[in-house]
């Protein structure tokens, strides 16, 4: 048999490697642990990844360069916490080498294992490590998750050619530069979130019901004072409730876009006061709902939009 020649296989350049790596959009994480003397230590990554349900493993890989590496290989636990796209300074913080005391002026607390758990993430899990394995010039960390705790239902921080990708980016300036009419914005939550109340109305179990009464209980909750963050919680988690209990994963995609609207004007466009006004109009929301009245809701929903622009 003639001799097979042996291929030849052009070497892989670096550079090229790492810039068609980062055609694949990441999220971001900030990775944290306890040095032996208690002390918290963090780094940013966009190496996360889940790899098992049955027992929850997560992982993530670090350079043996790092200057955490053996902090992180004699520690126990670990913990991953997702950023929100607002938290794109803490991404800058835990990634730089200029700064020593990465949680200085960090809100944290310690997780059930000790670990750091970051305020405000989008979610936090905390982990016992479960394996390491060296791969190149990389140490990869295996979690087993032992306390998981969700946040807010902001957009992540996403990692995309060499920059951050904010989703719904555009729009979020559009909302900022007053560059989107009132009147306009109004015309979507009606037509978008009256029919969400609609097909709730007929498909909406007893459990996301309750969701929705939830939500206006805990906006009714809030003291004069309450912290605006507080406030764009719960006017956010009302609306999030009411396209839960529509089952439209398209109708979500898009109340999920109106809400990045909603925070953007309630942080930086609206003066935000309490609204003991529009209390019982929400009330009507979820109280029509609960009777499958699908007009009376979507009326109902109307009346609060209107109420509120006259605020």
């Amino acid at each position: 048999m003639p001799e097979v020649a042996e291929r030849i296989h052009p070497a892989i350049e670096l550079s090229l490697f790492r810039q068609l790596l980062g055609c694949f959009p990441t999220g971001v994480a900030v990775i944290t642990t306890r040095t032996p003397d208690g002390q918290p230590a963090g780094l940013t990554c966009n190496s996360f990844s889940s790899v098992s349900l049955e027992p929850p493993l997560v992982l993530f890989s670090l350079r043996k360069a790092s200057r955490l590496l053996d902090t992180f290989e004699q520690a126990e636990g670990f913990a991953i916490n997702i950023l929100s796209e607002r938290q794109d300074a803490l991404s800058g913080r835990f990634a730089s080498s200029k700064i020593d005391d990465k949680f200085e002026g960090v809100a944290w607390r310690p997780g059930l294992l000790g670990m750091p758990l970051v305020d405000d993430c989008l979610a936090s899990f905390e982990c016992s490590v479960f394996a390491r394995h060296e791969a190149g010039d990389h140490l990869v960390f295996i979690g087993e998750v032992k306390n998981m705790i969700a946040g807010g239902a902001d957009q992540a921080l996403v990692f995309y050619k060499g920059a951050y990708m904010m989703l719904a980016e555009s729009l979020r300036k559009l909302v900022v530069q007053g560059k989107l009419d009132d009147a306009d914005i109004d015309e979507a939550y009606r037509t978008l979130y009256g029919t969400l109340l609609r097909l709730a109305a007929e498909r909406a179990d007893e459990a996301e019901l309750d969701a929705v009464e939830a939500a206006v209980d805990a906006i009714e909750a809030h003291p004069d004072d309450a912290p605006l963050k507080d406030r764009i919680e719960s006017a956010s988690r009302f609306f999030s409730a009411i396209a839960a209990a529509g089952h439209n994963e398209a109708l979500t995609l898009m109340a999920q876009t109106m809400t990045t609207v909603l925070r953007e004007r309630m942080t930086h466009v609206l003066s935000v006061r309490p609204r003991p006004d529009l209390f019982p109009l929400r009330r009507n929301i979820a109280q029509r709902l609960r009777r499958r009245d699908a007009d009376g809701a979507a009326t109902a929903l109307d009346e609060l939009i209107t109420q509120l622009r006259k605020g």
